[in-house]
């Protein structure tokens, strides 16, 4: 089998090359490197079977010409979308990054995908598409108002709109994966990253966005990874769309503070702000729903905190931190 990775040399999309290497897939890799990295794709096994290319995957014509030749030696199986702009207050204070990086990156796919005849996709989507409706409320799939409350969970919103229309009009098969918030290595951004580094600048203090109770839930890459490959195997349908995640309520912020502080800092002292969000367009609480994913047969051995704890482990050894 062969894919086409967009976005693959970044935190998720990176882990998902070495799982599909793993399987002997042959894959091509399109990165803008704006947050990935080459060395995220180095020392895989089947290394051999994977192609690179830097290039802006929001314009159709450059995406074409790097995908054309690929396809023709590896009649492609699948493309797989991850491409985005993952700093959110990037994108509120400027709409053109996420219009770019999150939506145009989806057009220029479905353009290049209808061009080459290629019918199925499979695209990281996220549960910023909700929007703030409240901790009371579970988001369900099939749930709505989608209100968005960033530039980022619109572009992904409108992505998800231009996929539908994409599956009516030439698409065989699309899955949609609504990512919760995910950690783990190769850490490009996050809270957990933002702490670690906050310390290694001021040992004795580290300063927190909002005041600490902004409650999500937390999954590791690999089981991100792990979740999308059983549902491409398992789930039926023209068009598929899942939530990921825990199955609990999530931890707090003060939470992983407490945790990145034991790791690195045992000594100090953790000052809260007084907002309930972190920044502009930030979610505070949400309760996601992962009742269709367990019904098809999936389910995470980590919960959130755990999740969170291993991932501190992992980020802070990124980070020289032995």
């Amino acid at each position: 089998m062969s894919t086409i990775l967009i976005g693959g040399a970044g935190f998720i999309g990176s882990r998902l090359a070495r799982r599909l290497l793993e399987r002997g897939e042959h894959v091509l890799v399109i990165d803008n490197l704006c947050r990935g990295r080459r060395a995220f794709l180095q020392d895989m096994p089947g290394h051999a079977h994977l192609e690179f290319v830097e290039a802006d995957a929001a314009d159709p014509d450059a995406l074409l010409r790097v995908c054309t030749p690929f396809h023709a030696r590896f009649p492609t199986a699948v493309v797989r979308h991850m491409a985005a702009n993952s700093d959110i207050p990037a994108g509120i204070a400027d709409p053109a990054v996420d219009l770019r990086d999150t939506f145009m990156t989806t057009y220029a796919a479905l353009q290049v995908m209808k061009t080459l005849g290629l019918k199925r996709l499979a695209f990281a989507s996220s549960s910023a598409v909700y929007g703030d409706h409240g901790p009371e409320t579970l988001l369900r799939e099939e749930s709505g108002p989608l209100l968005p409350i960033s530039n980022y969970g619109a572009m992904k919103l409108a992505s998800e709109a231009l996929i539908g229309a994409a599956a009516e009009s030439f698409l065989d098969r699309a899955l949609i994966f609504r990512f919760p918030n995910v950690v783990g290595i190769p850490a490009t951004h996050g809270v957990i990253l933002d702490f670690i580094r906050k310390l290694r600048t001021s040992p004795g203090r580290l300063e927190v966005l909002g005041n600490g109770t902004q409650q999500k839930a937390y999954l590791h890459v690999e089981e991100l990874v792990e979740a999308m490959l059983f549902i491409e195997e398992r789930a039926s349908g023209k068009l598929s769309l899942y939530n990921i995640g825990p199955e609990d309520a999530g931890c707090r912020v003060s939470d992983i503070a407490e945790a990145v502080v034991a790791r690195v800092a045992p000594r100090a002292d953790i000052v809260y702000g007084t907002e309930e969000r972190g920044w502009v367009g930030d979610v505070p609480k949400f309760r996601y729903c992962v009742d269709k994913l367990a019904r098809l047969g999936w389910k995470p051995r980590l919960s959130s905190l755990e999740a969170v704890r291993r991932a501190v482990e992992e980020i802070a050894a990124q980070e020289g931190l032995c």
